[in-house]
C-alpha cells in the first residue's frame, strides 16, 4: 500500500542505501533531526523481527551521519504506535547541536 506513495510533503533527502532513505524532517523539532526510513514495508516497530537486515545497514548508516554532521551527543527514536504520525515504521535522528557539515 505505502509501496507506490508519493511524499505528501516537500523533502530535503539526504542519502539513501539499498535499504533506508533518509531526509531532513520537514518541520525539525531540533537543530539537526533527520528521519530514517526503512523501504521495506513494516509497519511498526512491534511488527519487526530482530533478524531484519536492514538493521545492520541502520546502525553503520546513523554511526556515518553522526560522523558526517559531526554531531557528538545524538539521540535515535523510534515512534511506535499512537505515536506515529505516519503508519511505517521510521527512525528519528536528532541533536540540539549545531550542524556543522
Amino acid at each position: 500500500m505505502l509501496k507506490n506513495t508519493p511524499f505528501l510533503l516537500p523533502i530535503k533527502r539526504v542519502r539513501k542505501t539499498d535499504s533506508l532513505l533518509a531526509f531532513h524532517h520537514p518541520q525539525p523539532a531540533y537543530p539537526f533531526h533527520v528521519v530514517l526510513v526503512p523501504k521495506k514495508v513494516i509497519r511498526s516497530f512491534t511488527e519487526l523481527a530482530p533478524t531484519e537486515p536492514f538493521l545492520v545497514d541502520l546502525i553503520t548508516f546513523t554511526q556515518s551521519l553522526a560522523a558526517e554532521y559531526q554531531l557528538s551527543a545524538y539521540r535515535l527514536i523510534i515512534n511506535g504506535d499512537e505515536y506515529q504520525a505516519f503508519p511505517k515504521l521510521h527512525f528519528h535522528l536528532i541533536s540540539r547541536r549545531s550542524i556543522h557539515a
